[in-house]
């Protein structure tokens, strides 16, 4: 499971603007903002945008100054991976450390949508001892045994939310790495990133 909210692209007339400045072209500018406040290029910025960014990491630096914040929700076994992409990007997680007491524990705390008859009842074998150690810790916070049994066994399948933030050349390195992975929920992924504003055009540039 992967849940992707509160998408916002940002610093884009500034991005484009910049990879004008080694010509000196900014009288082509031809890009403006609609009515609802979308930054929408031009004719001119368009091609000049694509052309850059088809002709390599050293002349599409332009793409690192386009931004992009979401918040994902996903489960760590997928963290884990996206922890490749550190160079470039910045997250802040919810903290199990501080906070897997707080709510108790329910399927609907882990992405189990592809499990068997089986996993599902040991995944609920776990979620009824979490919860009794959940319990047992609220009872007693000085004791300590029963908070570190939660953390020590909680199941690489619990959905963790982070607050991500990216840029357009991130995606191109992850969009080509990842979207014919194993796991489902890089594909969620890829197929979002290809609804980002001008992604045909500026994300998916490598021939197949």
């Amino acid at each position: 499971m992967l849940k992707i909210e509160r998408v916002s692209v940002m610093n884009m007339e500034n991005a484009i603007r910049g990879a004008r400045n080694p010509m000196n072209s900014w009288d082509r500018m031809d890009s403006y903002y609609d009515e609802q406040g979308n930054y929408i290029l031009g004719e001119n910025d368009l091609g000049l945008a694509s052309r850059l960014a088809h002709a390599g990491s050293d002349h599409r630096k332009f793409l690192r100054q386009i931004f992009v914040s979401v918040d994902i929700t996903a489960p760590l076994y997928w963290w884990k991976e996206f922890d490749t992409y550190k160079v470039g990007t910045v997250a802040n997680s919810t903290s199990t450390m501080h906070k897997i007491h707080a709510k108790p524990f329910s399927r609907d705390d882990f992405s189990c949508d592809r499990l068997d008859e089986g996993g599902l009842a040991m995944l609920d074998s776990i979620i009824t001892y979490l919860e009794s150690e959940r319990s047992r810790f609220l009872r007693n916070k000085e004791d300590r045994r029963s908070w570190h049994n939660m953390i020590q066994i909680l199941p690489t399948s619990y959905n963790q939310m982070r607050t991500v933030s990216l840029n357009y050349e991130n995606l191109i390195n992850i969009y080509y790495a990842r979207r014919n992975h194993k796991l489902p929920e890089w594909h969620v992924l890829c197929d979002w990133i290809m609804t980002l504003p001008y992604a045909s055009e500026l994300i998916a540039i490598k021939e197949d």
